[in-house]
């Protein structure tokens, strides 16, 4: 039977302290270039890659705090050297640490780089142009086509009594579909499903879907009163 060594095992706390420690004040030192990072990439979640003689560091943040700090040598195995997982190899971190000054001078030259980047650019730029014109001419178009729209509907009401109704007509290949709510119109559209409404209870449509349908919603007007002339012709022929 092997007896037991009367050797003590090594400690690891003197080292381990000392690697905390170090890591620590790399998050916090790395954590300030994170944040200046976000600032000068315009946002909240990012990377950047800096070059070194020795090799390249890898700053990742969220949030606009430090995510992790990499160290990838020319040769050799890449290194966390802050990471929310378990710390570095003793080893790796004094390897990663020797080129750390490196690091933050490479940054800071990158930093540099943007200073005055912006200094000759203009801000002489044309006067945007004001859509009120526009605007007020298509609200008008559009008011009157709901105020023939709202006739038609209330001649509609009459006609087929109800609560709910559309009238539907094909004008140049297009289908037109007037709905109505009592003697309101709910909606009028252009193209069936998936196509243009020209009055909802929504958005109001475009200035140009306005003038490409403006004809042709004459041509819907036109092709409803043909209908009324029909079902009053038709009628004309009951007898009581």
């Amino acid at each position: 039977m092997t007896e037991p060594s009367d050797h003590e095992v090594a400690s690891a706390a003197d080292g381990t302290e000392r690697r905390d420690e170090l890591v620590a004040a790399v998050r916090d030192h790395a954590g300030t270039v994170a944040r200046e990072l976000a600032l000068l990439q315009g946002g909240d979640y990012g990377q950047a890659s800096f070059g070194t003689d020795d090799g390249e560091w890898t700053v990742k943040y969220e949030a606009g705090d430090l995510e992790y700090l990499r160290f990838e040598p020319r040769s050799g195995r890449e290194t966390y050297v802050v990471s929310t997982k378990q710390p570095p190899d003793p080893e790796d971190l004094a390897e990663a640490m020797a080129d750390y000054d490196a690091f933050v001078a490479a940054f800071n030259e990158h930093v540099a780089s943007k200073e005055g980047v912006l200094d000759d650019v203009s801000m002489d730029v044309p006067e945007v142009a004001s859509t009120a014109d526009a605007v007020a001419e298509r609200d008008r178009i559009v008011a009157r086509i709901r105020e023939v729209c709202d006739a038609m509907a209330d001649q509609l009401h009459r006609y087929e009594g109800g609560d709910y109704g559309t009238f539907a007509a094909r004008v140049d290949g297009s289908r037109w579909e007037l709905k109505r709510e009592g003697s309101t119109t709910s909606y009028l559209r252009v193209g069936g499903e998936g196509g243009i409404y020209l009055l909802s209870q929504y958005q109001p449509p475009s200035a140009e879907d306005v003038r490409d349908h403006v004809e042709g919603f004459t041509g819907f007007v036109d092709a409803f009163n043909d209908r009324v002339d029909e079902v009053e012709s038709d009628l004309s022929h009951v007898t009581l």
